[in-house]
């Protein structure tokens, strides 16, 4: 009994401060119909990159084996890949060609495009390729040297990333155009150091990244052309570093720089370092130097390497999901989504 007593008096006196606090706070009809029609701040929006979403997606493309153009691998990813975007709800183009490698033969290959707000002018590129090597070929693989590779990281991470973009990009406001394109051939080129001359360096360059150079000199619609491009080349492994590629300097300084600063700001200038690094042909070199597209490169170039440069799992059997590392898909992630949300908001 006495319980229930103590239980009324609060309840009382509770009733008396809300009514007064009710009171006090309410806001007056008038007030309240203004603060309805007040205009929208520029406030960007808060999203966060969901890395085990992104490392699932890495996950999914592994399962399918290597994704070497001609494989049943390749064709079964394809189709998942294109499934994906147009649940994300993107208008997807296939944009199929031959490809004609350096041994002569020719294969079916396709560049999987995917646009959102494909009306508006003002966009943005992102990219990265999506097939894998067809073999282990690093100076330092002694496993399987002639069998082809999974490409967890160099090809999977990538487009991993984009993936997760895209699946976020279907629930976002943004008026900002986006279009994703996962390159097709672009790790079928010719390994070869003996190089004697430029002429033959060209040459060789030519065997390489064989769906952008077909995109840039087809591109997938009239008059195209985003404010800039970048793209995702071996963006997954743990401790990677990023330095400022050497082309991307040369052909996209501003953007080189506008994405490093903001990485700095979120906290990320672990991976994404403040430094020069070598020249990589990727398919970022085409889509500069043929479609005239300002394109950066972010890719993981490490100090110490025995591997020409990359990660000791390039272009080996060691390129499977255990050098994949979740903190490094959210650390490239979250500053790609960060820099969409500000490109919407005109805050970059």
């Amino acid at each position: 009994m006495q319980s229930n007593k103590i239980l009324s008096v609060f309840f009382f006196f509770g009733l008396l401060l809300f009514l007064g606090c009710k009171s006090e706070n309410s806001t007056p009809p008038s007030q309240s119909n203004s603060a309805k029609t007040a205009p929208p701040t520029n406030e960007p929006q808060r999203v966060s990159f969901n890395r085990d979403s992104a490392y699932i997606y890495v996950a999914k493309q592994v399962d399918f084996g290597p994704r070497v153009i001609g494989s049943e691998g390749h064709k079964a990813c394809k189709e998942w890949l294109v499934q994906q975007f147009e649940q994300f709800g993107a208008t997807v183009i296939e944009q199929d060609f031959d490809a004609k490698v350096y041994t002569g033969k020719t294969y079916q290959a396709t560049n999987v495009i995917a646009q959102y707000n494909p009306a508006t002018t003002n966009r943005i590129l992102l990219a990265a390729h999506w097939d894998t090597r067809h073999i282990a070929d690093s100076p330092i693989s002694t496993d399987r040297k002639d069998e082809p590779i999974l490409g967890a990281d160099d090809g999977g991470s990538g487009v991993g990333v984009l993936l997760e973009l895209g699946r976020q990009l279907k629930t976002m406001d943004l008026q900002l155009g986006v279009d994703i394109v996962l390159f097709d051939a672009e790790d079928y080129g010719e390994s070869k150091d003996d190089i004697k001359d430029e002429a033959e360096g060209a040459q060789n360059r030519n065997t390489w990244a064989l769906g952008s150079q077909h995109w840039a000199n087809n591109l997938h619609r009239s008059g195209y052309k985003p404010r800039y491009g970048i793209l995702l080349d071996m963006v997954g492994a743990r401790n990677a570093r990023f330095p400022k590629e050497q082309y991307s300097t040369y052909f996209a300084a501003p953007v080189v720089d506008k994405v490093w600063n903001l990485a700095n700001k979120l906290g990320y200038s672990n991976y994404f370092h403040n430094a020069e690094g070598g020249g990589v042909t990727d398919d970022h070199y085409f889509v500069n130097t043929i479609a005239e597209i300002p394109m950066i490169d972010i890719i993981n170039l490490p100090i110490e390497s025995e591997n020409k440069g990359f990660g000791n799992h390039w272009h080996t059997q060691n390129d499977n999901m255990d050098v994949i590392n979740k903190r490094t898909l959210k650390a490239v992630g979250q500053v790609l989504l960060e820099l969409l949300i500000k490109e919407d908001a005109g805050q970059l």
